[in-house]
């Protein structure tokens, strides 16, 4: 886990030159209010690469160059458990991800016990790293570049384009961040629910709020970057498995992985691709 993040607090939703504007449900128009969050629901020109950042003390420098490193996991080890959504140990997408490099057969629990282990150290002899049975950042490196999944199907801009594009493929519930066509991280997440959907496109974010707070739903939405309207990036207030449920629209992240991608991008000009079939 993280040893770093913020508080939630109710902020307003857009900023103009002549001063603060709350954006009230009823100015949403029809296709945000299928995705109610409480964000602007389009991208005005004065709301272009706005954003709110609160102070957040225990941010320091070492836990935020940690977060920007190439391909960046904290390490798992024997006995770490996914407890709730503020006590994620990355163990869950650790036994994804050893599913899809086809060495662990076991039940996705969020614990990491004996069968992890035995194959965490499986992928690292095939790797040909030192056979630990610990998830560090070289295990986390390797896997996380060899289990990403559809490269076929990235859009091109997201392999080959200049700048920063996050590629969210709906259908394998992967986002992939790219700097420079360079894989920079990937992470699991979920998206809309059916009558929900997040939209298909090329879009970029607009809007960017740290400790945003939906007004509708009163749940926090931590580190949010919006990039179509209501949808945004943001750590979830429920999420433990990224293959069960869904958002309102939102593509929904653990939290510290929120964090992370904020820390990565908020003060870029970060290009969206939104693609594949619902799932």
């Amino acid at each position: 886990m993280w040893r770093a993040g913020g508080s939630a607090s109710t902020v307003p939703v857009a900023m103009t030159g002549a001063g603060t504007v709350a954006v009230a449900f009823t100015l949403l128009g029809p296709t945000a209010l299928a995705h109610p969050v409480s964000q602007p629901a389009s991208q005005p020109a004065s709301v272009v690469n706005v954003t709110h950042e609160a102070t957040d003390p225990a941010t320091g420098a070492d836990a935020r160059l940690k977060l920007r490193k190439r391909l960046a996991h904290e390490t798992a080890v024997r006995g770490d458990e996914d407890r709730g959504v503020h006590a994620i140990e990355h163990v869950t997408e650790l036994q994804y991800r050893l599913r899809r490099a086809d060495v662990y057969r076991g039940p996705v629990t969020g614990y990491f016990g004996g069968l992890t282990h035995a194959a965490v150290q499986r992928f690292q002899r095939r790797a040909d790293l030192p056979v630990s049975g610990t998830a560090d950042r070289a295990t986390w490196k390797v896997l996380l570049k060899r289990t990403v999944r559809n490269r076929d199907a990235l859009p091109r801009l997201c392999t080959n384009g200049t700048g920063w594009h996050a590629c969210y493929d709906r259908s394998r519930h992967q986002l992939t961040l790219w700097k420079r066509g360079r894989l920079w991280n990937t992470w699991l997440v979920r998206g809309g629910d059916r009558g929900y959907e997040t939209r298909t496109g090329t879009f970029r974010v607009f809007y960017r709020d740290r400790d945003h707070v939906s007004s509708i739903y009163g749940t926090a939405m931590p580190y949010s970057q919006f990039f179509s309207g209501g949808q945004a990036f943001h750590g979830s207030p429920s999420m433990l498995d990224p293959y069960e449920g869904h958002s309102h629209g939102c593509v929904n992240m653990y939290n510290e992985d929120a964090r992370q991608l904020w820390a990565l991008t908020h003060k870029v000009n970060l290009k969206v691709h939104v693609y594949g079939k619902w799932s």
